[in-house]
């Protein structure tokens, strides 16, 4: 896609902080530099989100994402890692990475209280048969 910017960092149109990258995948910071080690995964291959990614692709992303967070804990001294897909921004599947360590205080999302929903009437309608 032309105008997307992350499809302009694959080509290396944009410079990107490079994390990790193999044939399918590229892992890069997030330059909001919000949360330190804040890393983005992406396809290389434009999807614009996960509904309209192949199984093969799903698969090779999460793969990525676990290498990174694998070594982001053993190798890098995080303690976890919280994983989130947000794609309001830039519209190309991308998985974000957010090494945390104890007591680090980073709130990842918002504060949600209880919506008050029937439980079991959501459950009937979001059921997958």
């Amino acid at each position: 896609m032309e105008e997307c910017i992350f499809c302009k960092i694959i080509k290396g149109e944009i410079p990107c902080y490079k994390i990790y990258e193999d044939e399918n995948t590229l892992a890069f910071l997030d330059i909001a530099n919000d949360v330190e080690g804040h890393t983005l995964v992406i396809p290389k291959k434009h999807n614009h989100n996960v509904l309209d990614c192949s199984k093969e692709m799903l698969h090779h992303v999460m793969d990525t994402v676990q290498i990174v967070s694998k070594h982001f804990v053993e190798d890098c001294g995080y303690d976890g890692v919280n994983l989130m897909n947000i794609n309001e921004l830039v519209p190309h599947f991308h998985m974000h990475i957010f090494p945390r360590k104890k007591g680090d205080g980073v709130k990842i999302y918002s504060d949600l209280s209880n919506c008050g929903a029937d439980l079991k009437k959501v459950c009937e309608k979001l059921r997958v048969d």
